[in-house]
C-alpha cells in the first residue's frame, strides 16, 4: 500500500503530479499538503485526517503500529501553484504503451516478445526513429511488409502514429485502476487518447 499512487493538486486545484503514498503522507504530515476527501472534497490536515481515519470509512488504509491511516486519493499542496512540465519520453516502452501491444497492421494484440517496432517509412527510404514513424507490428506483418511503405505493401495502418498526449501536465499515462475521484481533477480525454487516423 505504501507504494500506491496519490494524485497531487497545486493550490489552484489543478493536477500537477502523481506521488507515491509514502510521499503524499510525508507532505501531509509536514503540513505541505492537505488531504482531499473523495466524496465532498473537504480538506484535512494530518491530525484531522488521522481522526477521520479512526472512523474506518471505506477506502485504502495503511496500518501503523498505533493506528490505521486512511490513504488519501488526492492531496492539495499548500503553497505550490505552478506546474511540472514533463514531456512524454520517446522510448520503446512508451511506443508499446501507446499502441497497447496491438499490431498496427492486423489489429491483433500480442505479448511483448511477439511484437517488433516497425518503421512506417523504412530506414532505407529515409525513415527515422520518431513517434510518427514507429509502430508495433507482429512478426508475420513485419516480415510481409518488409522494406516497403504501408501503401506499397497494401497494408493500411489502424491509426496514424503520433506523439501521445497522455496527461501533458503529468507526463505519464494514469493507470486505469486509479480512483474515480481523480476524474474530477484530470481531464478524462487525456487518459485514454485514441490516436486518430
Amino acid at each position: 500500500m505504501i507504494d500506491g499512487q496519490v494524485l497531487v493538486l497545486n493550490k489552484s486545484w489543478v493536477a500537477v503530479n502523481v506521488a507515491s503514498v509514502r510521499r503524499a503522507l510525508t507532505l501531509l504530515y509536514q503540513g505541505a499538503a492537505r488531504a482531499v476527501h473523495p466524496t465532498d472534497y473537504s480538506l484535512y490536515d494530518f491530525d484531522n485526517w488521522c481522526e477521520l481515519s479512526a472512523l474506518r470509512e471505506e477506502g485504502r488504509y495503511l496500518h501503523t503500529a498505533t493506528m490505521p491511516i486512511r490513504v488519501p486519493e488526492v492531496i492539495l499542496l499548500s503553497t505550490f501553484n505552478g506546474f511540472f512540465r514533463q514531456e512524454v519520453r520517446f522510448s520503446r516502452r512508451n511506443i508499446f504503451e501507446r499502441d497497447k501491444n496491438q499490431c498496427q497492421y492486423c489489429g491483433k494484440t500480442f505479448a511483448k516478445p511477439d511484437l517488433t517496432l516497425d518503421h512506417v517509412v523504412p530506414r532505407s527510404k529515409g525513415g527515422r526513429d520518431t513517434w510518427e514513424n514507429l509502430v508495433l507490428a507482429c512478426m508475420k506483418c513485419n516480415v510481409y511488409k518488409a522494406n516497403r511503405t504501408p501503401h506499397q505493401a497494401d497494408m493500411p495502418l489502424l491509426k496514424k502514429p503520433v506523439k501521445p498526449q497522455w496527461l501533458p501536465r503529468l507526463g505519464r499515462r494514469l493507470p486505469a485502476s486509479e480512483m474515480g475521484s481523480w476524474q474530477r481533477f484530470v481531464d478524462a480525454a487525456y487518459w485514454d487518447v485514441e490516436l486518430k487516423s
